[in-house]
């Protein structure tokens, strides 16, 4: 019934402290973050052409190095998607789209357009993809169906915005798609197939069972009773992750880049310091699993713009 928090809270923090508008704007460092990352797992991916997909090295480099790097790219589109890598927006796109070679899926178009969604109509069923759906409730509502989930809930958060709520292409859409499948041609044709299974392989266990995707569960998860929404993570595992863990952060400034997040904390500790916040991202996979009163469920929906209660 109420309003989602980011808003007023907001609204609060730019009265107490309006030099916080000193915090928004674009951030250069990102693109070489980027090329960094792009550069590293494109090197993996060629020094392991000649390594069997299920031989031990493969599959610790896929797991270790390329889990956490293409988790990485996936929080790098997400900052990029915020047009907080350069000031115009055509050249976010790009580096968007160049981002997301090393995943091996071209998803950084559509990323957009969903999660602007996100941040506007957080908690709307049929509008707010990153809620489960009613398929997912039904079926994953025990231990099993959470290890399924966490196991595979990159998969989930692959194809459920297509399910629930489907875009209509654009222009960039189509330069996405075409540009990862030409990227997976030159690929595979110098290199191999083990190579580009290596990029897939780190696509996979950077959303499954990995120290770093445990934010995905974190963020909006309801825990404990409480009724918070929105839950921020202070951890070393932000180092690697455009301190994503500054989810509350995030979600009041979308405007403020993540190399700021933690100003933004600092400068105003009376609205953050008191808000509960998850200490370990691994151990919310583990309390996620084993909690019976966590599960798929344990999300918070609100009435829709129409005023009708959402289902």
């Amino acid at each position: 019934m109420t309003e989602e928090p980011h808003r007023s809270r907001r609204m609060a923090i730019m009265k107490a402290h309006p030099e916080v508008t000193k915090l928004m704007g674009y951030e250069p460092l990102t693109k070489y973050v980027v090329l960094f990352v792009v550069t590293l797992q494109l090197s993996a991916a060629a020094a392991l052409r000649n390594t069997h997909p299920l031989d031990p090295r493969f599959l610790l480099t896929a797991y270790a190095l390329g889990g956490t790097a293409n988790h990485n790219l996936f929080l790098a589109i997400h900052e990029i998607t915020h047009n907080l890598a350069f000031p115009g927006i055509a050249p976010n796109k790009l580096l968007a789209i160049f981002a997301n070679l090393p995943i091996g899926v071209p998803y950084s178009a559509a990323f957009k357009g969903y999660h602007i969604e996100h941040h506007k109509f957080m908690g709307q069923d049929g509008v707010d993809t990153d809620l489960p759906t009613r398929f997912e409730l039904l079926c994953l509502n025990n231990v099993l169906g959470k290890i399924f989930f966490a196991t595979f809930q990159i998969l989930f958060y692959a194809l459920r915005p297509g399910i629930v709520r489907s875009q209509r292409p654009t222009q960039w859409h189509l330069i996405n798609l075409l540009t990862q499948l030409a990227f997976n041609f030159l690929l595979v044709h110098n290199f191999g197939w083990y190579s580009m299974i290596y990029l897939l392989a780190s696509s996979f266990f950077a959303g499954s069972l990995h120290p770093c995707a445990g934010h995905f569960i974190a963020e909006h998860y309801l825990w404990d009773g409480m009724d918070q929404e929105t839950f921020s993570y202070y951890g070393v595992l932000n180092w690697v992750a455009y301190n994503v863990g500054y989810h509350n952060e995030h979600h009041d400034f979308p405007s403020i880049p993540w190399t700021r997040l933690p100003a933004l904390r600092a400068l105003a500790p009376e609205f953050y310091d008191t808000l509960p916040a998850h200490p370990s991202w691994p151990m919310v996979i583990v309390n996620f699993i084993r909690d019976p009163e966590v599960g798929i469920y344990a999300r918070a929906k609100r009435l829709s713009k129409e005023g009708k209660k959402c289902e």
